[in-house]
């Protein structure tokens, strides 16, 4: 008796299941679609700001960027996919200085956790949205970030503001035929008690 229930009970519960699989399938059939012909609408074709496809390395017209090599991003990276190298420069003062040679990113190795860009101080990557990255070799996938010829930009001394002058303000001398203003003190006159009468 009990195997009798147990089987109509796991029949009717499969049933359950398959209906409600059933009632969703039939609601995404009506649902209208939304097709996008790529690669023909590449011209209307619009893609998120916060996707994340490539990481560069933005460079101004004087062809100058804003990475000084620390090797921050190398280090958060938990594929190793940035590989930061550095040269030291004696500068015209005679000072060392260490600048960039080369900022190599492996786009097949990296998870685009943008744990790079975050802990960069000098916000010198940052993640493009140009998805088209496919090639043929993996060698390809290998880029150099920083431009040939490219240098650390300078960082422009903020000029203090100058301290703006403090207003005057005219302090006028008394006159001697002024009068000094008293206040009136009001003296609240009490009632002397009347005597009251002796019982006789």
């Amino acid at each position: 008796m009990d195997s009798v229930s147990k089987y109509f009970s796991g029949l009717f519960t499969g049933i359950g299941s398959l209906l409600k699989g059933m009632s969703v399938t039939w609601k995404e059939l009506w649902t209208p679609k939304v097709t996008r012909q790529y690669p023909e609408n590449r011209e209307t074709l619009v893609v998120s700001d916060r996707f994340r496809a490539e990481l560069v390395m933005p460079h101004d017209a004087n062809n100058e960027h804003a990475c000084t090599a620390c090797g921050i991003c190398q280090m958060n990276c938990p594929n190793g996919t940035i590989v930061v190298t550095s040269q030291i420069i004696e500068t015209e003062d005679g000072k060392k200085k260490k600048i960039l040679d080369t900022h190599q990113w492996d786009l097949g190795m990296c998870t685009f956790c943008n744990l790079c860009v975050i802990t960069c101080p000098s916000d010198a990557i940052k993640f493009d949205n140009n998805f088209e990255n496919a090639v043929f070799t993996r060698s390809k996938l290998i880029q150099k970030l920083n431009a040939e010829g490219s240098k650390l930009r300078e960082k422009k001394k903020e000029e203090k503001p100058t301290a703006e002058a403090k207003p005057v303000i005219e302090v006028k001398a008394p006159v001697a035929d002024a009068k000094p203003v008293v206040e009136k003190e009001v003296i609240a006159k009490v009632k002397p008690e009347e005597p009251k009468a002796e019982k006789e």
